[in-house]
């Protein structure tokens, strides 16, 4: 898995205590090792977890190593993008885009 810079790593195991239950809203990227968008989305992530980490904690999850989280919110495809707020999932993406378009698109769940 490529590292970024304030993007933790979640699993199966600790997605609850990491994403559901956390005070921040959360961005999660569902990826996995051989998807290239995925790699292009690691310093896009690691920048935003610098920028916004006072409002927006940033995860990613691997869907191979993590299939039960992945299924469980329905991720068919990678880079999928959700953040959650309050436990519950508020919005989601499919595919990768650049930093500042997906700041716009989820600025109003900051």
């Amino acid at each position: 898995m490529i590292k970024a810079d304030g993007v933790t790593e979640v699993t199966d195991d600790d997605f609850g205590a990491q994403v559901l239950e956390a005070e921040l809203p959360v961005l999660v990227q569902f990826t996995a090792e051989w998807c290239g968008p995925c790699r292009q989305l690691g310093p896009v992530l690691g920048s935003i977890a610098e920028e916004e980490g006072e409002r927006l904690k940033v995860v990613r999850l691997d869907v191979d190593r993590n299939p039960r989280t992945a299924i469980a919110y329905h991720v068919l495809s990678t880079p999928t993008l959700m953040v959650f707020r309050g436990g519950e999932p508020v919005r989601s993406m499919v595919g990768a885009r650049p930093k500042r378009r997906l700041l716009e698109e989820i600025a109003d769940v900051l």
